[in-house]
């Protein structure tokens, strides 16, 4: 015991001086004023609260192997497995594993994953999204006055606890790309859990910021908060006991073991008791199961880009950005010292506009609604949709009709907000994982079953099934509760090839709620056109659009750069934007890789 807390103390000051395997990890640096107010249109929240930017990161290279993840004890974890002779799929499952423990606020096994799978010879996308309750119906988010609830009411309590399927998604991975037995990925985290590990300065952050919540559920009170109700201190050490003997019973019996059995049960009486009750039952969770879906590759100049198909919009609104600016010299608009051009900043923000206009009013669960995905990717839609950008913002965008689309749906005017994290592994053979997972917003529902969070990714779906659209009709949002139903995503884990040899370039993602779409599209041109190290494109400053002001990371963005925007007509607001890429991109020359982990959150990349 004593010696693991030793090891994560001196694993802290390693980062901090940058000689912890080669990955420099100097200590957070809090977040700098704005010196611009947002506008008066409230942006929704980052997902999770900002806790610094880490200076002076470097890439990370390898000659055979590498992993990215958000903590590096989940880092270590996939190591271990690629070191045994496993796989990427091994790695991803180990790092998943601990992320849940010390991540808890972001993923675990009470929530959903994407999965992007290269096997060697084809791209696989396997979906884990969390499902709704076949008793749910399009007004489980209105009041009893008929009302959309607000979120914070909607969020906290069973209400929004969605059918988890993370465990579903990486059973179904390893099972067809595993090499390692199942019960081997579960060791570290097992070990981790008994032993204990130290709370870091981030994950205090977030505990403080979601204290109140937290409170109301008894066992998530006492693992997070002191008996005053406070976030307990940054190094005091979180020993997980329960969480251990869920991990145990699933390496054992597999993912059945959560789906059903006492494990289930639990999760039911939590869900159904609470004074927000949710519809959950346990039929909803014996019947889950992940599904592979045709991955969305398209082209983009000499590059193949595979992302994940609905019920995720990720991939569709990242190919839609990519395909509106493919017709735009960006080689001539890299970044200078550290800074993005003006004109740079305006077309990303512009294809992002657009991207989510055709989102909000098209994506949802293709079980449930047709997605005209081969048309909203098209190159003539995308020429036409990239002719409407000026030399002026256009400020909000509408929606385009692919193939002359007839209305059917209005748009979804929900809030935008999930909370995420994001792994990237390439092993020896050269396969590769890039995996989203999610609990949606921060710390889930608040609701701890057995050492583990429950998902409240129900409020990804609209709140109102219905409203206006453009001609003046109600008619239903694509994006509204049905039983069943996966609600739709902003995760976009990406695999990137190269389009003659077929080579795999890149793999990355990033969590981020519906900033995700904005911060892969940057990382891509960074990595793609402006041929930055990995590193640099995760360190630029984040900038893009929602369909809303062009929003820019506060404190890190030149103030004249905010000045020239808003001469071309942005309305501008800065506000933290708390990315958190993963990227394992192929080295110079062909040989090699290196690897990059965002600077605003505890992430390192490792590797052989």
């Amino acid at each position: 015991m004593k010696r693991l807390h030793a090891w994560c103390s001196a694993l802290a000051w390693a980062l901090a001086a940058g000689q912890f395997a080669g990955c420099a990890a100097p200590p957070l640096k809090p977040p700098e004023a704005s010196t611009t107010p947002a506008p008066a249109a409230a942006l929704p929240a980052a997902p999770e609260a900002a806790s610094g930017f880490r200076e002076g990161l470097r890439s990370v290279r390898a000659d055979r192997q590498m992993v990215a993840a958000a903590h590096p004890l989940a880092a270590e974890a996939g190591r271990e497995m690629l070191r045994a002779g496993g796989g990427a799929v091994d790695a991803a499952v180990a790092m998943q594993l601990v992320l849940g423990l010390v991540e808890p606020q972001a993923s675990g096994l009470g929530g959903g994953a994407f999965l992007m799978v290269w096997d060697g010879q084809r791209v696989h996308a396997i979906d884990g999204r969390e499902a709704a309750p076949a008793s749910a119906d399009e007004r489980l988010f209105l009041g009893d006055d008929g009302k959309p609830l607000a979120f914070r009411a909607a969020q906290i309590g069973g209400r929004s606890v969605g059918v988890p399927g993370a465990m579903r998604a990486l059973e179904l991975a390893h099972r067809r790309f595993g090499k390692l037995p199942w019960a081997q990925l579960f060791e570290p985290a097992i070990r981790v859990a008994e032993q204990g590990f130290e709370i870091s300065p981030r994950l205090h952050v977030q505990i403080a910021a979601a204290a109140k919540g937290l409170a109301e559920d008894r066992e998530a009170a006492a693992y997070f908060l002191t008996p005053e109700g406070a976030a307990k201190p940054v190094g005091s050490v979180l020993r997980n006991p329960a969480y251990a003997a869920t991990l145990r019973a699933i390496a054992y019996e597999g993912a059945r073991a959560l789906h059903e059995g006492p494990i289930a049960a639990d999760i039911i009486v939590k869900v159904r008791a609470h004074a927000n009750a949710g519809r959950l039952d346990i039929a909803d969770l014996r019947d889950y199961r992940a599904k592979e879906r045709e991955p969305l590759c398209t082209d983009y100049r000499r590059w193949r880009v595979c992302g994940m198909p609905p019920p995720s919009s990720g991939g569709i609104a990242v190919a839609q950005m990519l395909g509106v600016l493919e017709p735009r010299e960006l080689e001539a608009l890299a970044p200078e010292r550290g800074q993005p051009r003006p004109q740079a900043v305006h077309l990303l923000a512009e294809a992002g506009r657009l991207a989510f206009a055709d989102r909000a009013l098209y994506v949802a669960d293709p079980d449930f609604v047709t997605v005209d995905v081969a048309g909203l990717v098209s190159r003539p839609y995308l020429a036409q949709r990239a002719a409407l950008i000026g030399e002026r913002s256009m400020g909000k965008a509408a929606a385009g009709s692919p193939r002359g689309e007839k209305l059917a749906f209005a748009p979804d005017r929900s809030p935008l907000r999930t909370a995420t994290s994001q792994i990237v592994a390439v092993d020896a053979n050269g396969h590769a994982v890039s995996m989203t997972t999610s609990i949606e917003s921060q710390f889930g529902s608040h609701l701890m079953v057995r050492g583990f969070l429950l998902n409240n990714e129900l409020t990804d779906f609209s709140f109102a099934p219905t409203e206006p659209a453009s001609d003046g009709v109600t008619r239903p949002v694509a994006n509204r509760a049905q039983p069943g139903k996966r609600p739709r995503s902003s995760m976009a884990p990406t695999l990137v090839f190269e389009r003659g040899t077929g080579r795999l370039v890149a793999a990355l993602g990033s969590p981020g709620g519906s900033q995700i779409i904005g911060y892969v599209a940057k990382t891509l041109v960074g990595v793609l056109d402006w041929q930055l190290d990995a590193q640099e494109a995760l360190n630029l400053p984040n900038f893009g659009s929602r369909n809303g002001p062009t929003e820019l990371e506060k404190g890190r963005i030149d103030p004249a750069l905010a000045a020239v925007l808003r001469e071309r007509g942005h309305e501008v607001a800065e506000l933290e934007m708390t990315s958190g890429v993963q990227a394992i991109v192929r080295g110079k020359g062909g040989t090699g890789w290196v690897g990059a982990a965002d600077p605003r959150r505890d992430g390192v990349a490792l590797g052989d």
